[in-house]
């Protein structure tokens, strides 16, 4: 029966051990809270983020990423923010007449919620940051706002690989 128990509790620590390894190193869990990448996301959709593709490429334009803002919560911590790349290093990013323009060219976005983006907009993106927005345009804080502003490379938790919940929604996230 001793012999048994050890067995077991070895099998924990061992489970245990590899869940903190996978969720430090290679996923992590996270809740969408608000609705500022609606229709893609949905407040509550629970998402598993990927954090190995930065460690081999860097980030590109449409990838849908969580990163650590300057924004703080209600109990003083960094929030973590859930938003699309928009911009990369060196790209003229304009907002004027509600469209956005990435190096001159109109974007296309059948993803957003409706087809207006609010603001001004005439940047040049910083080296090691990203121009970052929501895709409910006209209800998220992001880039286009100075509390947000450009994205540091280095505050990127990962990119959003799978929707876990709501189960009619499981799977690969397409972020393009």
């Amino acid at each position: 029966m001793k012999k048994e128990i050890i067995e077991w509790i070895k099998t924990i620590v061992i489970a245990v051990v590899i869940a903190l390894a996978i969720t430090n190193f290679i996923a992590r869990p996270t809740l969408v809270k608000g609705y500022s990448m609606y229709p893609t996301l949905d407040q509550y959709d629970y998402l598993i983020i990927n954090k190995i593709p930065y460690m081999i490429h860097e980030p590109e334009r449409g990838d849908i990423v969580v990163f650590k803002s300057h924004l703080k919560t209600l109990e003083g911590k960094e929030k973590d923010l859930i938003k699309r790349i928009i911009g990369i290093p060196g790209d003229h990013v304009q907002v004027t007449e509600g469209k956005v323009f990435v190096n001159g060219e109109k974007l296309e976005e059948p993803y957003i919620n409706g087809d207006y983006t609010p603001g001004e907009v005439d940047t040049i993106v910083p080296e090691e940051m990203l121009f970052v927005m929501g895709d409910n345009r006209e209800n998220s804080l992001d880039s286009r706002d100075e509390r947000v502003g450009p994205v540091e490379k280095e505050t990127l938790m990962g990119k959003a690989f799978v929707r876990l919940y709501p189960f009619t929604k499981i799977g690969l996230m397409d972020d393009k």
